[in-house]
């Protein structure tokens, strides 16, 4: 399936210099990545796909690891990635308007 065109545009918004689709161990891909920032976008509320997204962000180490999902999933978002994080992790809405931090 293609990604949409805000999925694309949200995955490099703020990020000069990124790599998209940068391949991390087992066969993954993290959406975008500069040398300090990890960035997963995730658009589906499913909780399996949350915490998938949060997995491909536990592999970067050394990195500032952001994860954007819609305005209504924030706290859904942040309740997975309280249990499956290892590390902090910045949650925001796609416009990156609104946060919460996982510690």
């Amino acid at each position: 399936m293609s990604e949409t065109s805000s999925h694309k545009n949200a995955k490099t918004r703020g990020l000069s210099g990124s790599k998209t689709e940068v391949p991390i161990r087992g066969n993954r891909r993290l959406d975008a990545s500069t040398s300090k920032i990890a960035r997963e976008v995730e658009r589906s509320s499913g909780e399996k796909s949350l915490a998938k997204a949060v997995r491909r962000l536990n592999s970067q180490t050394n990195k500032k690891k952001e994860l954007l999902v819609p305005t209504p999933n924030l706290d859904k978002a942040k309740s997975v990635a309280e249990k499956v994080a290892k590390g902090k992790i910045l949650i925001q809405n796609l416009s990156r308007t609104q946060r919460r931090f996982v510690k």
